[in-house]
């Protein structure tokens, strides 16, 4: 390993979106049907039973969606620098190894989950490529910048691999249920063979095109969760202000005009929405250390495209504000406490 910092299981590697049903996409959805059936996929997916996987990264995320490869019946090789981490993957049915070299020395899939772009790049080029059979699948499921994305690509590609950026929404929830959505970026005659090998972890998989557009995908659509997040925790703060209990508020939201992910899905006050992190002390959800880095890839990547995104940048800087105010590891909807100035409700 490089002086890149250590992946250890963290909630780095953990991410989160909408998990409202994606328009089906021109390549369909064969296991449910949605836009067509995709016969070769499922022909492919048949033969990846018991297949040799390689999981790099358990943290928050990587530890559900390696569970769920082994309980699909492969043999999944699970590789952390934290000993916790790899105590229970080992639990949940996963085969522990002491590197990444012997993780993926035998693989015929890698599957990575790793907090930024530098660990994702060092991973890949000092531990994976030239390491794992030149015929492995390399997926990378980390959320990271889309230009490190196609550099990972590019290395892998030369060195006669096939690759894919394949980041995820949907939570840690949907990680231990295997119900993530993932947005996958890849050479288009290889979405067949990354569709099946996703397959334990989906609920529903799309290409969103070359190299690097999982990517692109996974940043907007972050960022127009953070912004959403932050329009919800307002309205709940001026409800509250105005008289208006938030639960009924919640009640009129949901179905009307103001519905949103964050309000149906995700509310951030405790009550209406019982799986939402706000009934657990804002624990157990995506940090907000996690959506902060996701908005400055966001910010990122607007400024490297001329783009004006207005309220990303305000988005981005609420969640710095709340971050450095010590609450970096409360789930993001903790948002409204901040905005309710009632911070003292929180425990750090």
């Amino acid at each position: 390993m490089s002086s890149i910092p250590p992946f250890a299981a963290t909630p780095a590697s953990s991410c989160c979106g909408s998990e409202s049903r994606a328009e089906p996409s021109r390549f369909g959805d064969w296991r449910s049907g949605a836009g067509g059936a995709n016969p070769a996929a499922k022909s492919i997916r048949e033969t990846l039973q018991m297949t040799r996987i390689a999981f790099i990264g358990l943290g928050n995320m990587g530890g559900g969606m390696a569970a769920n490869q082994a309980k699909a019946g492969h043999d999944v090789a699970a590789f952390d620098l934290s000993p916790a981490a790899l105590e229970r993957a080992a639990e949940a049915g996963c085969r522990t190894v002491a590197s990444v070299a012997e993780a993926v020395k035998d693989a015929e899939v890698v599957i990575t989950m790793l907090p930024a772009g530098p660990h994702v790049l060092s991973v890949y080029s000092e531990q994976i490529i030239g390491v794992a059979p030149a015929s492995a699948l390399l997926l990378d499921c980390s959320t990271i910048d889309v230009e490190t994305a196609r550099k990972v690509a590019g290395l892998a590609k030369e060195a006669g691999y096939a690759f894919a950026d394949a980041p995820v929404s949907g939570g840690t929830a949907a990680a231990d249920a295997g119900t993530l959505a993932f947005m996958v970026g890849c050479d288009e005659a290889d979405f067949a063979r990354v569709e099946p090998a996703l397959d334990p972890m989906s609920r529903i998989t799309i290409r969103a095109g070359d190299h690097g557009a999982g990517q692109a995908a996974k940043i907007c659509n972050n960022m127009l969760l953070g912004i959403s997040m932050v329009g919800t925790c307002e309205a709940i703060a001026l409800a509250e202000k105005l008289g208006l209990e938030p639960e009924r508020f919640f009640e009129i939201a949901s179905k009307s005009s103001g519905q949103c992910w964050s309000v149906s899905n995700y509310y951030p006050w405790a009550g209406p929405v019982p799986t939402a992190p706000s009934n657990r002390d804002y624990e157990g959800g995506f940090a907000t250390a996690m959506m902060l880095k996701d908005l400055k890839l966001a910010q990122d990547a607007a400024a490297k495209a001329g783009a004006t995104t207005p309220l990303g940048a305000q988005a981005e800087a609420l969640y710095a504000l709340f971050n450095g105010l010590g609450y970096g590891g409360k789930d993001f909807s903790a948002m409204v406490q901040m905005l309710r100035g009632r911070l003292d409700t929180l425990a750090q």
